[in-house]
């Protein structure tokens, strides 16, 4: 497991008129989902899909929107995600960092894409 920055870029894929939003996102191979800000939520006019129940790290649980779909762009990849909508900055969790086949460098706490395919993403399917 482990902890990095990357500098993402977010878009609502039903809203194409409204402007991407560039974020600093926390990658976190601990974590499950991509997380959002409830004003990334606002200003890229996210409908919300469902409510999910989440654990917290200290255990204790909490209902939260769930919205989407998301487009996620790192370098040259893009992903797909939906989202919780909790915290106070974007979270990027291993579901996306796979989808976009990403990978965290320990060294410099940063992420970039697989030095194993770095010109398109690959994924297992089978």
């Amino acid at each position: 497991m482990g902890i990095a920055n990357a500098k993402v870029s977010l878009k609502n894929p039903r809203k194409p008129e409204l402007n991407p939003i560039e974020s600093d996102a926390l990658a976190d191979s601990g974590a499950v989902h991509l997380c959002i800000p409830d004003h990334i939520k606002i200003q890229l006019e996210l409908d919300e899909i469902d409510k999910k129940e989440v654990t917290l790290a200290d255990g204790s649980r909490k209902l939260v929107s769930y919205v989407g779909p998301i487009e996620i762009r790192f370098k040259n990849r893009v992903g797909f995600a939906g989202a919780l909508v909790m915290g106070d900055q974007v979270l990027l969790g291993a579901i996306p960092m796979e989808d976009m086949d990403l990978v965290i460098i320990p060294k410099t706490r940063t992420i970039d894409v697989n030095p194993s395919s770095p010109n398109i993403a690959t994924s297992i399917a089978k």
